[in-house]
């Protein structure tokens, strides 16, 4: 043999032997690099890793805070209570304003923020009609609003001590609407629901929750901006209908009990409970008999100065207490 041909052996047998190194390599590399991780679903639990943290904001203070959702710049507010432990897990409850409105108008409306509670009031985007709005409306922004959701629920449970099975969401008007889309995409997450003159329109999409649904709806019955009766040329149903979609998917049985709370006061409350639910899970309703386009208060807020009959905060704080998530 040649030194030619012997050098030249030599060579191949270098390129080989690299070669078969670089293959196992690769395949070690392949083996041990992680995958890339599949984004979260806004509706899949997650554990809280906030306890024990200082709070980033001042407890007993509204305070406003930012948040990049979906590559889009969003805002909420949150209210710790004032006397707010790392160490103790709270509930959460998102309120969510409606149209037009702002979360500093939901915080004062809806008064989450005196109870025992992390309250927090997410604000919308400017919409198609150049005012604030959610998901599910004619005249929303072309956003994610459920993903926000999620997105923001990250952040809380990572920032404090949640208890990741007490998390609740009211609303009133469009952000009742979205309390509806969450009733209907995020109920493994949201322990209940709370909508209040709820603006259901059917570019929410189709409902079909993975599991059974708490829900408390308030509605008053002269409301001329969401009329109880619906309004067909918006694709509004009308509230017995909505209610009655939902009985089916929670499997209770079709015919509420109704109830007279107040029956000494000339303007009725009449409460719809229906009864048999699947998995312990609630629907109440309270027709506001003569109530406008309201969030219900006894005295004047700033959605009426005309009060109604009942205060509808406390009576869905009690219901949310009433309900949590199975681990």
């Amino acid at each position: 043999m040649t030194h030619f041909s012997r050098t030249l052996r030599a060579i191949r047998g270098v390129i080989a032997t690299s070669a078969f190194a670089g293959l196992v390599l690769g395949t070690s590399g392949a083996a041990q690099a992680a995958p890339a991780a599949e984004p979260r679903a806004a509706g899949e639990r997650m554990a809280t890793t906030g306890c024990g943290k200082a709070p980033e904001v001042t407890p007993g203070v509204t305070s406003e805070q930012r948040i990049e959702s979906g590559g889009l710049a969003r805002s909420y507010t949150v209210h710790l209570p004032e006397n707010y432990n790392p160490g103790h897990r709270y509930p959460v409850v998102l309120s969510y304003h409606g149209h037009k409105r702002t979360s500093q108008w939901q915080e004062e409306l809806s008064g989450f923020s005196a109870y025992d509670t992390i309250a927090v009031y997410p604000l919308g985007l400017t919409g198609t009609d150049g005012e604030s709005a959610w998901q599910g409306a004619p005249y929303s922004a072309d956003a994610d609003d459920v993903q926000f959701t999620g997105d923001l629920l990250d952040r809380l449970q990572q920032q404090f001590c949640v208890d990741e099975r007490r998390i609740y969401a009211a609303g009133k008007s469009n952000g009742g609407g979205f309390v509806g889309v969450l009733a209907c995409r995020m109920p493994e997450r949201i322990a209940a629901f709370a909508p209040v003159a709820g603006a259901f329109y059917p570019q929410s999409g189709p409902c079909e929750p993975s599991r059974p649904t708490s829900i408390i709806a308030f509605h008053g019955t002269q409301d001329a901006t969401i009329p109880y009766e619906g309004n067909p040329a918006k694709g509004l149903p009308a509230l017995p209908d909505w209610l009655e979609g939902w009985a089916e998917r929670d499997g209770c049985r079709p015919e509420p009990k109704t109830s007279t709370p107040q029956p000494q006061v000339q303007v009725q409350v009449q409460v719809q409970r229906w009864t048999g639910c699947d998995r312990a899970s609630s629907l109440v309703h309270y027709r506001v008999e003569g109530a406008k386009h309201v969030w219900p208060s006894t005295t004047p807020n700033n959605d009426s100065s005309t009060p109604t009959v009942i205060d509808a905060t406390p009576v869905i704080w009690d219901f949310f207490k009433s309900h949590a998530l199975k681990h």
